[in-house]
């Protein structure tokens, strides 16, 4: 009875999206596109692997594109790295929730190792009135939701807020769960990001 009990202290403690196959919450994200919030609900899937389709690979890739460049495929949840007429690295990503997605030609400006995150001061009050409280700047580590490494995505000199950055969550690579950035495995953005050049082209197919 009493390791009974003590299982069941354990069990209570233990994430509850490690425990049930699908969880529905309701939060708010910030649409950069729009500079709105919507309300959504997140579902959390059960702790694993992604598929093994998105383990990262050098594939063949026909395209006029400059090696270094990077091409975004939404649909496929590929991310690949342009690295001769003919070859490129493909990586699996997770992408932006319906209402999220985006399309466009932008440039690496800014790349950063374990980033800081700082949420808008509008999704601060926002969370407060919804009981959850956020910092002013959430320091880069492994509970960061930015992951490893970020690069920022601008169009001119205009920050677009997107981000292709790593994720603390790796179930969501394959998926639609983001706010229109784009998400990796901490393991595959810390490759991407030795490989890409300040400036370089990204492409985001719509």
């Amino acid at each position: 009875m009493k390791r009974l009990i003590v299982a069941l202290i354990a069990i209570s403690f233990m994430p509850v999206w490690l425990t049930v196959s699908a969880h529905a919450q309701q939060t708010e994200i910030f649409n950069p596109s729009t500079r709105t919030y919507m309300k959504v609900d997140v579902f959390r899937a059960r702790q694993g692997k992604p598929a093994r389709k998105y383990n990262r690979r050098e594939v063949r890739l026909r395209t006029a594109e400059q090696p270094g460049t990077i091409i975004v495929d939404p649909k496929k949840k590929f991310l690949y790295l342009v690295t001769d007429d003919r070859r490129a690295i493909r990586y699996g990503i997770g992408v932006g929730r319906e209402g999220f997605g985006w399309s466009g030609i932008v440039n690496v400006k800014r790349k950063a190792e374990w980033p800081a995150w700082r949420p808008p001061a509008e999704m601060i009050v926002r969370e407060r009135k919804n009981g959850r409280r956020l910092p002013a700047v959430m320091k880069g580590g492994p509970e960061n939701p930015l992951g490893a490494r970020a690069l920022y995505l601008f169009q001119g000199n205009k920050d677009t807020l997107y981000r292709i950055h790593g994720t603390n969550e790796p179930w969501s690579i394959g998926h639609n769960v983001s706010s229109g950035c784009i998400r990796m495995l901490n393991k595959d953005v810390e490759d991407l990001y030795t490989r890409v050049k300040l400036g370089a082209k990204v492409i985001v197919k719509g």
